[in-house]
């Protein structure tokens, strides 16, 4: 699993302007990691080989597990207590 966190207020309108000469098409980003995003770079090639169920984060093209999310809540996601949040929140919502 990948957390992508993005800045943009709006939504990223495609047309026959954004055609790649030398490519031929258009090819929109969706890891998070493309240096020319909203454009594929193919940077997602770096993402082969992570494990289901892990959150990672790529730091200077580096792939780091992410242990745990601290939320401003106090809550965390990913430690000891993700199991113990999950439920509390589960309870809250029923």
């Amino acid at each position: 699993m990948r957390e992508v966190t993005l800045d943009a207020t709006g939504p990223i309108r495609l047309d026959e302007d954004d055609i790649d000469d030398g490519k031929g098409d258009i090819a929109v980003c969706r890891c998070g990691l493309s240096d020319e995003f909203p454009f594929c770079d193919g940077s997602h090639r770096r993402t082969e080989g992570e494990e289901a169920g892990v959150r990672y984060t790529y730091v200077d093209g580096e792939r780091r597990v992410v242990e745990e999310i601290r939320l401003a809540d106090g809550d965390v996601i990913g430690g000891p207590d993700e199991t113990e949040v999950e439920d509390a929140r589960t309870a809250e919502t029923e």
